[in-house]
């Protein structure tokens, strides 16, 4: 079966491009004596479309997701063509230049979700001129490929290792970002030194940086933000903040809260005793709430499950078109929310969040009769 996407509403072409980056200074805490490595892809606002679309997944980490997807969806491993799905970013395409310096957004996936499965908003928020950053975390996704067809796979260290996996995906966004600040200084960053798109770094504007993610990924952009000021917005899409933690309180994000615009959107059934997960709801967020001075906002999808906030959400309803899913899987990962309407909500709201904060365009934040799966948590 062919994976298809939604199209991105966006002015601009998307393109993209992968980097392979290797920190010198820092052991991989996962397999120790080892230096820490990175997988990242570099989404951009293209002059023209590309001759050839990039790969959903890489091909190895494919095959690798391909085997779990099949026991999850109780279809053969052949059900689904993971390997040959492409998205809606052409590989290496043409920078476009024409509005300047572009604000830079990085995007942290799920725990052990390989970067690729949040495509439809990442190459959406390039085609509107953001360029979009997602990180891999290595030896904690499922699969990450290296150049050479070496694959990482998950390797986990004895539990609890809740801590350990929170001071790494940090100490990797604050990494990327360091990456980013050579490129646009004219360096090429990437370990192998392959040639990236003429111009990428030229329009990378790293005073205006946002940081977004889904479940641990949310919690990184909120830990990331409060250990490192270049980071200038944030949101989290349903990651519990106070994970790994018996008292919530003892967490440092939620302890001291942020000073800089920071969006909370939780889904109807992932909060305490299976309800809405919100500021009302979740300590560690009511925490998180109380103590952040800067501009913040909690919405809320009641019908809404933990994986609507990425591809998933798009995902399952297409494999409902070829056969049948098991209903505890739909329930449990996108709920009964709309498929369509939901997206396009999505494609409203985080997007002008970001316009409004990293591009100074004030935008509306109530409930909507145009976005009725969303409520307002005041």
């Amino acid at each position: 079966m062919e994976l298809r996407f939604p199209r991105p509403t966006g002015p601009f072409p998307v393109g993209t491009t992968e980097l392979h980056l290797v920190d010198p200074r820092r052991d991989d805490l996962f397999v120790p004596g080892r230096p820490r490595e990175l997988m990242i892809s570099v989404c951009y606002p293209a002059s023209r479309a590309a001759a050839e679309r990039a790969p959903y997944l890489p091909p190895l980490t494919a095959q690798v997701y391909a085997e779990g997807a099949s026991i999850a969806l109780q279809q053969p491993v052949d059900a689904v063509d993971w390997a040959g799905a492409r998205s809606h970013a052409g590989l290496g395409a043409p920078v476009s230049r024409s509005w300047g310096r572009r604000p830079v957004i990085v995007f942290s996936p799920g725990f052990g979700v390989p970067r690729g499965l949040a495509s439809i908003m990442v190459t959406e928020l390039a085609s509107r001129g953001y360029v979009v950053v997602t990180v891999d975390h290595t030896y904690e996704a499922a699969a990450v490929e290296f150049p050479g067809g070496r694959v990482a796979v998950q390797t986990l260290p004895p539990e609890p290792y809740a801590h350990l996996a929170r001071a790494t995906r940090t100490a990797d966004v604050r990494f990327v970002l360091d990456a980013l600040a050579e490129l646009a200084r004219g360096r090429n960053p990437d370990a192998g030194n392959r040639r990236l798109p003429v111009g990428l770094g030229a329009i990378l504007d790293l005073q205006r940086i946002g940081a977004y993610g889904h479940s641990a990924g949310g919690i990184t952009a909120a830990d990331v933000m409060l250990a490192d000021r270049r980071v200038a917005a944030g949101i989290d899409l349903d990651g519990t903040l106070g994970y790994g933690y018996d008292d919530p309180a003892d967490c440092p994000v939620v302890a001291q809260g942020l000073d800089r615009p920071f969006l909370l959107v939780g889904a109807g059934g992932t909060g305490p005793n299976g309800g809405p997960q919100t500021h009302r709801t979740d300590r560690s967020w009511g925490l998180f709430w109380d103590h952040s001075t800067g501009w913040k906002r909690d919405l809320n999808v009641p019908a809404g499950q933990h994986y609507t906030f990425v591809d998933h959400q798009a995902l399952i309803p297409w494999f409902q078109r070829f056969f049948t899913v098991p209903p505890e899987l739909v329930a449990n990962t996108i709920g009964t929310v709309d498929p369509r309407r939901i997206l396009a909500t999505l494609n409203t709201y985080l997007p002008a969040f970001f316009d409004q904060h990293l591009r100074g365009r004030p935008g509306t934040w109530r409930d909507s009769p145009r976005h009725p799966d969303v409520r307002f948590i005041a």
